[in-house]
């Protein structure tokens, strides 16, 4: 993702210098040859080289403590999501950035995608008159390498978490409570880890709507993100087009009609330019954040609560998750 979000900065017309940095020096210096932009020595110099603006993209272990490099350099930060794998230390960060007045805007990148963004504006019009039920799929082609799995925070806060965010942004509404569960029929690889491969869960929203929310790492059929939004007066759904990978056993229906799409950066590969020019927008002071640490918390909470019902079995209600 560090690579993409640099390459995106330096197509960028208002960027007119760019520096990377890793860890793996080699690997920044690889990128940034590749690039024709600079390569910090260290991580450290990025926050004192007179930079005006930071994008992490770092492993997820790592986001908390670059934010808080962020903050003492008084940098305005973008960040990939999560700002933490445990929600008491995305807490605890949000609370520094909060004390400091920081600028942070979080990598929750579906609220950047055209359709996401149209849904949003036919329920917030009350086009689809009162909302009663909202369904969303998640699928991956196939499961991402250990090594990511081992540090991704498990399926909930890795990939639910975009659905739990796109609830509450398209629908105005707080979840209140949640009832999931999982499975690790899979690859072996996932119940090594004591991970999950496929879950699903049933939120409730603060006034009535109910929402299914799925995800599953093994979709061999193509990648797969959707949202269907039920009203009375009307249905919606948002990215089902000729490339969705769903095939029609019905008589005479030729569906999808096209190669189907085979990952997440395909998939939102202009979501992802978009979200960066705000970004660039937000750090000039010429944009309100359109998705700030506070935000991601709050999905945070939820895939929280999702995990928490998932192992004991049994309802959450959102009062008992700490929250901000």
């Amino acid at each position: 993702m560090g690579a993409i979000h640099a390459a995106n900065l330096r197509r960028h017309a208002d960027v007119t210098s760019l520096m990377v940095a890793d860890t793996d020096r080699q690997r920044a210096l690889e990128v940034a040859r590749r690039l024709d932009v600079s390569a910090a020595d260290s991580v450290e110099e990025v926050f004192s080289s007179g930079t005006d603006a930071v994008v992490i993209a770092a492993s997820t272990a790592a986001h908390a403590e670059l934010i808080r490099q962020a903050v003492r350099a008084g940098l305005p930060a973008f960040c990939e999501k999560p700002i933490a794998v445990e929600l008491s230390a995305s807490i605890r960060t949000m609370h520094e950035v909060q004390a400091e007045g920081m600028t942070l805007q979080v990598g929750l990148m579906r609220r950047f995608d055209p359709g996401y963004q149209t849904g949003r504006e036919l329920v917030r019009s009350g086009q689809l008159g009162r909302l009663h039920t909202i369904r969303s799929v998640g699928a991956d082609p196939a499961p991402p390498p250990a090594a990511y799995l081992s540090a991704s925070g498990g399926i909930f806060r890795d990939a639910l978490i975009h659905d739990f965010d796109l609830l509450r942004w398209i629908t105005g509404r707080e979840v209140a409570e949640v009832y999931a569960c999982g499975s690790d029929a899979g690859p072996p690889i996932f119940a090594e880890l004591g991970e999950l491969d496929t879950a699903m869960a049933s939120l409730t929203m603060d006034d009535g709507t109910l929402a299914a929310t799925t995800v599953t790492r093994c979709n061999g059929a193509g990648y797969d993100v959707r949202m269907e939004v039920c009203g009375d007066t009307d249905t919606i759904a948002i990215g089902l087009d000729s490339r969705t990978p769903l095939t029609s056993v019905e008589p005479d229906t030729t569906f999808p009609s096209s190669d189907p799409i085979r990952g997440f950066l395909e998939r939102f590969a202009p979501a992802f330019e978009a979200e960066i020019d705000a970004f660039l927008q937000v750090a000039r002071g010429d944009l309100e954040n359109p998705c700030d640490g506070r935000e991601a918390v709050e999905a945070l909470r939820v895939a929280e609560a999702c995990r928490r019902s998932q192992r004991e079995r049994r309802p959450v209600r959102m009062t008992e998750i700490a929250g901000l």
